[in-house]
C-alpha cells in the first residue's frame, strides 16, 4: 500500500487545485506552459497544433507533432461520429484545459460537471460515450459516480483522471466500475489513447497504476493446475474465486471481466465438473484446496 493512502485526506486540497509538488502557478496569459492546472494548459491559443498545451510530466510542454494529433484515432475522419465525452472536476481551469486539449484532438466534449451528482445527471442527459471523472471533489464522492454512472448508463466508460495513486483508490475504482485509471500529471497521447480505449470498451491505465495491478495479481494464489484438467486456465481462475465464497460481481471486477462473461464461466463450470449449483462447485473446488487463501 503507498503511503500516500495514509495522507489522502490531508493531501486532498492542495494535490487536486496546485497540482503536484513543483507546479508554477496559473498564469493569466493564454497558451502558456502553466495556463493550465498540473501543466495541462488551456486551449491550444491560435489554432495551435493538436498535441501542444499536453500535460506536464512528459519532458515537453505539448510537442504538437503528429502522432499526438493522430492518437485520438481520427474521430471525425471517414464520417465516423466523433467520440463524446463527459468532463467531472471540480477545478474549473483543469476542466477548461482538458476540454482544449480533446477539441484539439478531435473528441467531442458535450458537457462539464464540477462534482459527482452533477456527473450523474449528465451523463443521463448527455449519454457521453466517455465520462473523465475525477475521484476527490467537494461537491460528491467520483467513486459513487462511477458505481451510478456504470449502473445505469452501460455504454458510459468512465475513465478516472486524479492526482491520487493509492492502493485504496485504484481498486475503489475498479471496483465502482472504471475501465480506465490515469494520473493527471499523463501527456497528451496517453490521455489521447486512454479516451480511445475507454470509449472501445476496452479497460486501460497508466504505467504506474498497470504496475500496481500487476503487483496485486501476481500475489494471488494460483489454482491447484493438476485439479479439474477439464478446465480452461481462465475457468480455473473463477472457480478459485468462487471456492473463496466472491460472488460474480466481484469476480468480475477482479479479473476484469464483464458480468456477463462470469455468469457463461460459471455455468461452463457446473457443466464440466456435472454440478447443479455453487454450493457443490465450492464443496468440490474445497476439496482440491482451491480457495484457501480468501477463507479466515
Amino acid at each position: 500500500m503507498s503511503d500516500r493512502a495514509g495522507n489522502h485526506d490531508a493531501e486532498h486540497h492542495d494535490a487536486e487545485h496546485h497540482g503536484p509538488p513543483g507546479h508554477e502557478p496559473a498564469t493569466d496569459e493564454p497558451g502558456t506552459r502553466d495556463s493550465g492546472p498540473h501543466g495541462l494548459g488551456g486551449p491550444p491559443a491560435g489554432g495551435a497544433a493538436a498535441g501542444q498545451g499536453g500535460p506536464a510530466g512528459t519532458g515537453n510542454a505539448g510537442t504538437g507533432n503528429a502522432g499526438t494529433g493522430n492518437a485520438a484515432g481520427q474521430a471525425g475522419a471517414a464520417g465516423a461520429a466523433p467520440i463524446r465525452v463527459l468532463i467531472t472536476d471540480d477545478h474549473p481551469v483543469f476542466r477548461q484545459g482538458l476540454r482544449g486539449l480533446l477539441q484539439a484532438l478531435g473528441v467531442e466534449v458535450v458537457g462539464e460537471a464540477e462534482s459527482g451528482p452533477e456527473a450523474v445527471r449528465l451523463a443521463a442527459e448527455l449519454r457521453p460515450d466517455v465520462v473523465v471523472m475525477d475521484l476527490h471533489m467537494p461537491g460528491g464522492n467520483g467513486l459513487e459516480a462511477t458505481r451510478t454512472i456504470t449502473r445505469t448508463n452501460p455504454r458510459a466508460g468512465v475513465l478516472v483522471l486524479t492526482m491520487f495513486q493509492d492502493d485504496d483508490s485504484v481498486f475503489a475504482a475498479m471496483r465502482a466500475g472504471a475501465r480506465g485509471y490515469l494520473l493527471k500529471e499523463s501527456g497528451a497521447e496517453e490521455i489521447a489513447r486512454a479516451v480511445r480505449a475507454v470509449a472501445a470498451g476496452e479497460a486501460i491505465y497508466g504505467p504506474e497504476i498497470a504496475r500496481r495491478v500487476l503487483t496485486y495479481f501476481a500475489g494471488m494464489p494460483h489454482p491447484k493446475q493438476n485439479a479439474f484438467p477439464q478446465l480452461t486456465e481462465r475457468e480455473r481462475e473463477v472457480l478459485e474465486l468462487i471456492a473463496q465464497g466472491r460472488g460474480n460481481a466481484d469476480i468480475a471486477s477482479a479479473l476484469f471481466l464483464s458480468t456477463k462473461t462470469v455468469r457463461n464461466h460459471v455455468s461452463n463450470i457446473f457443466m464440466k465438473l456435472h454440478v447443479a449449483d455453487r454450493a457443490q462447485a465450492i464443496v468440490m473446488a474445497r476439496e482440491a484446496g482451491l480457495g484457501e487463501s480468501g477463507r479466515n
